[in-house]
């Protein structure tokens, strides 16, 4: 990939050039932080069930530190690349990675979730598992592609669908935002035929077919790297690894944080897990840390302090591997993840990772939430999808009924099977933990009587 070429400010949409003081990556940013779909990641579910007594993280509170740790990996790589390339690349190439890259990768960062379903990923698999278990009923009615698109439906797939996708009664392009800025939280460039476990491009998949033209226009006007022409595979774009860093970084320290807050986790384990990568990263450190704890008694400010030095260590290590492998990224080459590379070289994250499945993951109230979850998102399927895929003219009254509960604009009636049923999907997904169960109670009369 040419580093000329992998940035445009072409935008989904009418992407009329406007004379603005702020920069189109800038607008970008902006137009996420006030969208809807990005306000209601306020009520997703992060790891920790809401709401608490003791705060912890959600989808939005996440977003916004994964957007700040982004901002600082985009700052140093477009440093880098605007030195280490000077001779190479145009003087709207340097003032683009000196200036701007910083702002693309923190709006990527912004929205990487925003097409996550409620109760976290029990909600992805419980769409998923919805048209597995109806296969009998259901499969017939879409093509391999759609059908394999639903059965392995994927919140990053969703993203792009939900930044780019033009509801009924509302504007061409969704949010839109830059391509680069699509093509830098596609972590997964294929279709979902193609997706293969342990191939780093393909573990997932990143678009659904409605929007698969769309994404070849992003990949293209970005200069992102084909695979394979049928099925559809690219190689990642080189910004996308420091978004992927940024949300690593973030959810292995930060959920750490809140389980501690939560009593999950005690301090001196906490302590010790943060101190070893500390220690890992930046052994010359640990001095100047260790007296800095000497001072600070209060057991949730030293995690809070612990957790902001292992999170600069990280943002160090990962710009420091990011630089050693940047040729490998830019010709497509590179097959692990910044952070998978780290722990290749230091025990230290891993054990967290272990750590963090043995007595966070697993915990009782995250396991309640997740079944919970589940069986919300499970069941407002079956309630919405056999009665918008039928015929309006085959719709008894019943089907009516369920069909009066869905806003007008995720309706596609004039539509195939497909775009109609991701048009409840649209609405499903786009639903609040709150929202979600609070429409289960009432379609499944647990709760009866009028709300506003």
């Amino acid at each position: 990939m040419e580093l000329n070429t992998i940035f445009t400010n072409q935008r989904t949409g009418n992407h009329q050039q406007n004379v603005v003081s702020r920069t189109d990556f800038q607008r970008d940013f902006d137009r996420i932080i006030f969208s809807s779909a990005f306000r209601r990641l306020q009520n997703k579910t992060q790891v920790f069930p809401l709401p608490g007594s003791v705060f912890v993280h959600n989808r939005l509170t996440h977003s916004l530190e994964v957007a700040s740790v982004g901002r600082s990996l985009g700052s140093l790589a477009g440093e880098y690349i605007s030195e280490t390339y000077h001779d190479d690349i145009s003087d709207l190439s340097k003032d683009f990675y000196q200036h701007q890259l910083h702002n693309v990768i923190a709006s990527a960062c912004l929205c990487h979730d925003i097409g996550n379903p409620a109760f976290g990923h029990s909600g992805e698999d419980a769409i998923a598992s919805y048209f597995e278990k109806n296969e009998n009923q259901l499969k017939s009615k879409f093509s391999e592609k759609e059908w394999g698109d639903l059965v392995n439906f994927e919140g990053n797939a969703n993203a792009i669908r939900v930044l780019t996708h033009k509801q009924q009664g509302k504007d061409e392009g969704g949010a839109q935002l830059t391509y680069t800025t699509l093509a830098s939280i596609a972590k997964y460039p294929c279709e979902s035929i193609a997706k293969k476990k342990g191939v780093i491009n393909r573990k997932k998949f990143g678009f659904f077919q409605n929007e698969k033209q769309q994404f070849l226009d992003i990949a293209r006007s970005t200069g992102m790297m084909i695979e394979h022409d049928e099925p559809v595979i690219f190689k990642r774009h080189p910004f996308v690894w420091l978004v992927e860093a940024a949300d690593d970084i973030c959810y292995n320290i930060i959920d750490m944080e809140d389980a501690h807050r939560l009593g999950i986790v005690n301090t001196e384990d906490c302590e010790n897990l943060f101190l070893d990568l500390v220690r890992s990263v930046n052994p010359d450190d640990i001095k100047r840390v260790g007296d800095k704890l000497g001072i600070i008694t209060n057991k949730n400010e030293r995690i809070s302090y612990l957790r902001a030095k292992v999170i600069n260590s990280l943002i160090n290590k990962t710009i420091e591997l990011y630089k050693s492998n940047f040729d490998k990224i830019l010709d497509g080459s590179l097959d692990k993840g910044i952070l998978d590379i780290f722990k290749t070289e230091s025990s230290s994250l891993t054990e967290i990772e272990r750590f963090s499945i043995e007595k966070i993951y697993n915990h009782k109230a995250v396991i309640e939430i997740e079944n919970a979850g589940y069986n919300v998102m499970y069941e407002l399927l079956n309630h919405f999808v056999p009665s918008i895929i039928k015929e309006k003219d085959e719709r008894k009254s019943y089907d009516k009924m369920a069909l009066k509960l869905i806003p007008q604009q995720f309706i596609y009636d004039d539509a195939t099977v497909y775009q109609k049923t991701l048009g409840v999907l649209d609405f499903v997904t786009g639903m609040t933990d709150n929202f979600a169960t609070d429409l289960y109670r009432k379609i499944k009369g647990i709760d009866i009587g009028m709300t506003m």
